[in-house]
């Protein structure tokens, strides 16, 4: 879907209706990865149809993965290990993609270039290089120390050696050697050791599920140690549904909670796997009124009428958190979001940009290392151009401006298309008054 140089945004006054969730983007890159892995043909359902999803399945196909696509589905045939030995693979912005991959491609070694759009070279992956060198991949940098692009060579893997990762920068670090370490365990088993705190566990919970229903049981030690018991394989389930993406369902809840509602969102609900389904409850203590089903969620506004203020942790949780920051425009009180410091090495420094865009509707904004104060205006400003950054999730988060009813300026909104791409049309749709979209050249 193409869109104009800018969306302007015309004000909600009332926002209810039912939101059918794209697949989850977290689900859907790593269950192509471990088809691609495991013994057996895949059948994907509700696989997420963006540029992150695009760029994983370009990459397997070229390592030599077959990729098919039958009746809405994709099919994937495991190969267990890649047969091309030999590729430059093109990443985008995916961080996700783009560690996993480094992971899987310099245990197995051979020759194979990793690059992606400029924000890529800027976000960190030296913690995962290091874990990988220090038992034996063969993985240089070409540009910067500490960051892609990259190059894989041949592998040497001390297989009596763990693996440690650091966990405070990226939970993605973690997830990769997690995923990447059952083709080591033909000889014994193989543990992963985390230093440090690790972040965003909710993430590392989905890639064990996720592991687990493709035939592999890690043990683990708390959060500190983990084990692939050996002679591990990956083992196709044949067919896999990837359930909606509870990241997406923020903006939606939160439009909800903000301009009334009721607005539903199915495909996630009580029994997902997603940290960010738990962004529910971070609305529900600013007083929204939320219910659950088993595969969708709900959100109203206040009995009150008015959001209040909150002060959460919410390293849980990073993706959603971001909505938060805007609907703290729409709260009474000064709001404290804390522990977020993996922001700074997301699409862009979402810190410092969320920093940024909300001074510019009114907002007193305090950055700090890893945490944001926001005290909004007594009145939100009118027609504020938001600048995107090239982060889908700013131009997602910023759209709540207008379902306060605040007419808003979104720049370069293309940059939903990472996750989302026809995002603004859904939202347009659960407008009840005036709320619409338009576009200018």
């Amino acid at each position: 879907m193409a869109y104009p140089p800018f969306l302007d945004l015309a004000p909600f006054q009332h926002a209810e209706g039912v939101v059918e969730l794209p697949g989850s983007k977290s689900i859907s890159i790593r269950a192509l990865l471990l088809a691609a892995l495991a013994d057996g043909t895949t059948s994907l359902s509700g696989l997420l149809d963006s540029d992150d999803t695009r760029v994983m399945l370009g990459a397997l196909e070229q390592l030599g993965v077959p990729v098919a696509r039958v009746d809405g589905e994709v099919v994937v045939t495991g190969v267990g290990v890649v047969p091309n030995a030999a590729a430059e693979i093109f990443v985008g912005n995916s961080g996700l993609s783009a560690r996993t991959l480094v992971a899987l491609l310099g245990l197995t070694g051979g020759d194979y270039r990793i690059h992606g759009v400029p924000r890529m070279h800027e976000r960190p992956i030296g913690d995962l290089v290091d874990a990988l060198n220090a038992v034996g991949a063969g993985i240089s940098y070409e540009l910067a120390q500490g960051y892609p692009p990259l190059r894989i060579g041949t592998a040497n893997i001390d297989r009596s050696r763990p693996f440690r990762v650091r966990g405070n920068v990226s939970s993605q670090f973690l997830t990769g050697i997690l995923q990447a370490a059952p083709l080591l365990s033909g000889r014994g088993p193989v543990v992963v050791e985390v230093e440090g705190e690790l972040i965003s566990k909710p993430y590392i919970e989905i890639t064990l599920g996720m592991m687990a229903r493709f035939g592999i049981e890690v043990e683990r030690d708390g959060w500190a140690r983990f084990t692939v018991p050996a002679g591990s394989r990956y083992r196709s389930p044949g067919r896999f549904a990837v359930e909606g993406d509870a990241s997406s369902a923020s903006y939606f809840l939160a439009a909800g909670a903000i301009a009334g509602g009721p607005v539903r969102v199915t495909g996630a609900g009580r029994a997902s796997v997603q940290g960010d389904a738990k962004f529910a409850e971070a609305l529900a203590a600013m007083g929204a009124r939320i219910e659950y089903g088993e595969d969708w969620m709900e959100a109203r506004g206040p009995e009150s009428g008015r959001l209040r203020a909150f002060d959460l942790d919410l390293n849980h949780i990073p993706d959603a958190a971001m909505t938060l920051a805007v609907c703290a425009l729409f709260a009474e009180g000064t709001s404290v979001l804390r522990n977020i410091g993996s922001w700074r090495v997301k699409e862009t420094d979402r810190l410092a940009a969320m920093a940024t865009e909300l001074r510019k509707t009114g907002a007193v904004v305090e950055e700090g290392a890893d945490y944001l104060r926001v005290t909004p205006p007594v009145r939100v400003l009118p027609d504020a151009a938001i600048d995107t950054y090239d982060d889908h999730r700013m131009a997602m988060c910023f759209s709540l401006v207008a379902v306060g009813g605040v007419p808003v300026r979104i720049h370069e909104p293309g940059c939903v298309a990472k996750t989302f791409p026809d995002y603004f049309e859904r939202l347009a749709k659960l407008s009840k008054s005036n709320g619409s979209v338009a576009g200018s050249e």
